[in-house]
Formats: structure tokens, C-alpha cells, sequence
């Protein structure tokens, strides 16, 4: 029989895991309100525009800094208590080759994403979706308005085209949040709306 303690902590856990449910539910929902198409060419790095720091820029609500071929958002939520800082290395070259390169850093962590071939920027979630692919393998890097930020690497891209509830809760999430490259061609790049 449990304690009133145990069924304190029970009753607590199990709100936080409704809870948490609700949300990758409804971000379900509002990820195919923002439906988008993009298309990708799996082997080509993307090129950051004026037009994308743009975007970006609106989405997040803040201006960027900008260096040479750095762009940097310097984001705050003083409610949550959180800031984090998003680079956008445009061109750089390594060797022979041109590549971008994603930065975060938080007040406890460091994110990169290399070699990005793609972003979706939704409204509705106010939140930029940086991905990276290698073959089967997908990898996103997700910034928040409220600066937050989550890290998604090496997901087989079998596990965003199946019914999310039928996977484990510690998978769910990340089926849900990378779901949006379904929206997205990986054969050719194109940011144009159709």
C-alpha cells in the first residue's frame, strides 16, 4: 500500500506525464498547420540568404549581430530565466569546401549543428528547425523564441513517417519535434513557396 507521499509523488508525475503528452500533442497538431514545402537535396549543404537571416530574425522577434559572415541572436525569456545565443556560420571553408555551421550556446551547454541542408521557420510554434541529413539519418537542432533549444541527432528517418504513439514516450518526443521533414522533399533544394 502507498504512503500519502508515494501517492503525492504518483499523483505528481502522472500530471507531468499528461502533461507532457498534451504537449507533444498539440505541437503534433500545430506542426501540420505549418505544413510547409521545402525541398533538399540530401548531398547539398545549404546557403544561408539575407532573406533566411531574415526570416529567422522575425520568427525569433530579435535582430542579429552581424560579423564578417557570422550572424548571432542574442535571445532572453527574463520569465523563464533563460538566454541563449544562436550563430549562423555563413560560407565557411574547410579545406575545399563551403559549409555552414550552426551554433547555441547556453549558460550550461554548447550545440552545433555542421553541414545544415535545411530549415523550417514556423509562426505558429515560434521556433527555427535546423536540420542536418547523412543518408537514412536525420539530425535538428531545434531555438525557441522563449530561448529554448533541444538536440536531436542521428534519427533514423523511419521513425518520423510511423504512428508516433505507437513508439516508446522517450522516442515519441523526438518523432514528433523532427516530424516536420516530412514536409520535406530530399531530393531537390528549394525555399520558394509554392
Amino acid at each position: 500500500m502507498k504512503t500519502d507521499k508515494e501517492s503525492e509523488e504518483f499523483s505528481e508525475n502522472n500530471h507531468q506525464y499528461q502533461y507532457s503528452n498534451s504537449c507533444i500533442i498539440f505541437q503534433l497538431h500545430a506542426l501540420k498547420l505549418c505544413h510547409r514545402t521545402a525541398q533538399i537535396n540530401a548531398e547539398m549543404i545549404h546557403k544561408f540568404t539575407e532573406e533566411n537571416i531574415s526570416n529567422i530574425a522575425g520568427i525569433l522577434g530579435i535582430e542579429p549581430k552581424k560579423s564578417g559572415s557570422v550572424y548571432r541572436f542574442e535571445i532572453t525569456d527574463r520569465e523563464a530565466g533563460r538566454k541563449l545565443a544562436l550563430e549562423i556560420h555563413m560560407g565557411m571553408q574547410i579545406d575545399d569546401d563551403k559549409t555552414n555551421l550552426i551554433s547555441v550556446y547556453t549558460q550550461d551547454t554548447f550545440l552545433q549543428l555542421h553541414n545544415c541542408t535545411a530549415f523550417v521557420a514556423s509562426e505558429l510554434l515560434h521556433q527555427i528547425t535546423f536540420f542536418g541529413k547523412d543518408g537514412s539519418k536525420i539530425s535538428g537542432l531545434i531555438v525557441e523564441k522563449e530561448a529554448g533549444c533541444s538536440l536531436y541527432a542521428n534519427v533514423n528517418e523511419s521513425l518520423l513517417s510511423g504512428d508516433f504513439t505507437k513508439l516508446p514516450p522517450e522516442v515519441m518526443m523526438c518523432s514528433v519535434a523532427l516530424s516536420l521533414t516530412e514536409s520535406v522533399d530530399f531530393e531537390d533544394f528549394n525555399f520558394d513557396d509554392e
